[in-house]
């Protein structure tokens, strides 16, 4: 009784921070009729890591391959922001203006700036993705330990601390429209996490938040990177496609991959105004332009 009453609690808050409407959110209230994906770039072994800075400009790793860190500005045009540097599979903007990485092989969370070395904000761990919150802590996933841990780069000390565990592989990492609530994908199981972000950044009561669709019962949901609309509909990149859930955690659809044969690893909102869905789909990039919009959280 108590854990039902904590899960309608904090499901009662995420829907009264989103200012969301009742009734279900479908994909055609985001898709728009004729348009559908297209190709941003191809030809690599294999892209990931896919976010946006506070302009709009997209920004994607080549995690497998020798291209580094690459950006698409809002006109389109692809360039290098980070040659050379790879294994980053995971990247965010933080409130400083640094863009903060996952590189994974090299067993550390970096801050990266064109021109500069990586300054290394934590080693000896194995992140997959991560978050940045508005206060600059991070929260990020390590897989092969079934982990979830969190940072404040501005605290001495012991600094990296296990937030959540025992998820059968953490992967994607997400936040809440209102930066309240952690949400975490499985990439084994079918359940999407989530958790209240207390005051002092540890994480509350943890609950089932949504279940994403399997391709056969026992086959693992590929549950990997996420994305949240301005109005608290969420996004997973999964074995099945772009599964999107309106912000009471109710499946609203599958959206089908560019590439279906191809691993769905990344997603993120960018353009001018936040109007495509940019994805990473094996060895290539491709958006798709939709009604709703992405959320900047500074």
């Amino acid at each position: 009784m108590m854990y039902a009453k904590h899960f309608g609690n904090l499901l009662a808050a995420v829907l009264l921070s989103c200012g969301c409407f009742a009734g279900d959110i479908s994909l055609e209230q985001v898709l728009i009729e004729g348009e559908s994906w297209e190709k941003v770039v191809g030809g690599m072994k294999f892209c990931d890591a896919c976010c946006t800075d506070n302009v709009g400009n997209f920004y994607y790793s080549d995690f497998s391959g020798r291209g580094g860190i690459k950006k698409v500005d809002i006109t389109g045009k692809v360039s290098d922001y980070i040659p050379g540097i790879a294994g980053i599979s995971a990247m965010q903007f933080g409130p400083d203006g640094r863009l903060y990485g996952c590189q994974g092989r090299n067993r550390r969370i970096v801050a990266l700036k064109p021109g500069f070395a990586p300054d290394i904000i934590v080693s000896g761990i194995r992140p997959n993705d991560l978050v940045v919150t508005v206060e600059g802590h991070i929260y990020f996933t390590e897989t092969s330990t079934r982990r979830v841990y969190q940072i404040n780069p501005k605290q001495g000390g012991s600094r990296l601390k296990i937030v959540a565990k025992d998820i059968a592989k953490p992967n994607g990492i997400v936040l809440s429209a209102d930066g309240g609530t952690l949400l975490v994908s499985d990439h084994m199981d079918k359940e999407i996490w989530f958790f209240r972000i207390e005051k002092d950044g540890s994480l509350s009561f943890r609950s089932p938040y949504a279940s994403l669709r399997l391709r056969t019962r026992h086959h693992p949901s590929k549950g990997d990177g996420m994305a949240v609309d301005a109005i608290g509909c969420f996004y997973v990149t999964s074995d099945l496609g772009l599964q999107m859930f309106d912000p009471t955690g109710r499946m609203s659809g599958v959206i089908h991959s560019p590439q279906p044969g191809k691993p769905l690893v990344s997603v993120v909102f960018a353009g001018k105004q936040l109007e495509y869905i940019y994805v990473a789909n094996g060895d290539a990039v491709y958006r798709r332009k939709v009604k709703s919009k992405g959320l900047m959280h500074w």
